[in-house]
């Protein structure tokens, strides 16, 4: 199952957030998605998710747009909090039960366990790092085909990422697609073996880590140097 964009575009008034995008997202793969902020990043994670309506062309699941349907197969995790004030972490993964068929509550018990998520403790009492990991483990515990995840290391301190990253290892299988927004070229380099680098709203390169490694003699960070100079990250 491939995940393909298609000449997708995005218009807010006069700014173009995403200009004639193609590229296809496929299963057994983790996918760093690189580029400086304004880049088009969130805006193409959005539209993949069915939550942003492209302006021309667009991305397609199995062959048809994405929608409202789609998102049984494609789960997204935002860079913003989701909950609701009076949720307790136990109650964000009940939450998430309800709307997803997918969703494993056990998985999630196991990934709070992991990543040291007291379970009555309300989420709006939680550190920056804590509500980080309580929306990665909702999203990793459900049994997506593809996973977008934008910017879930942002904000938060080593230790938290390490656990991020494990329960996306865990998680990622030759059955479905990972797809990491990051501005930590470095950190994530060593668990994904593809990178998208977006500039200026378009696709500046598409490649697999290795072959870089092997042609270029480049590491990830060199080559998103190499692509993104003079823009800001």
């Amino acid at each position: 199952m491939t995940l393909q964009t298609k000449e997708a575009e995005k218009n807010y008034g006069r700014t173009k957030a995403l200009q004639g995008v193609t590229f296809d997202i496929e299963p057994g793969n983790i996918y760093a998605l690189l580029g400086p902020n304004g880049s088009g990043k969130t805006t193409w994670m959005k539209m993949a998710a069915a939550l942003v309506r492209p302006s021309a062309g667009g991305v397609l699941w199995e062959g048809e747009p994405v929608c409202a349907k789609t998102r049984s197969d494609i789960a997204y995790l935002p860079t913003e909090d989701f909950f609701y004030s009076w949720m307790t972490v136990e109650e964000v993964g009940k939450y998430f039960a309800d709307f997803f068929a997918d969703f494993s509550m056990d998985r999630y018990r196991a990934l709070c366990g992991q990543m040291e998520l007291p379970e009555k403790q309300k989420v709006r009492t939680l550190s920056t790092g804590m509500r980080a990991k309580c929306r990665a483990a909702a999203a990793m515990s459900r049994a997506a085909k593809v996973y977008l995840l934008d910017e879930p290391f942002n904000g938060i301190d080593l230790l938290a990422r390490d656990q991020i990253m494990n329960s996306i290892l865990e998680t990622s299988s030759p059955d479905n697609a990972v797809v990491i927004s990051s501005h930590l070229v470095e950190e994530i380099e060593s668990a994904v073996n593809r990178a998208i680098f977006f500039r200026d709203g378009r696709v500046a390169a598409d490649l697999d880590i290795e072959e870089l490694r092997a042609r270029e003699g480049k590491s990830l960070a060199d080559k998103y140097r190499e692509l993104m100079q003079g823009k800001e990250v």
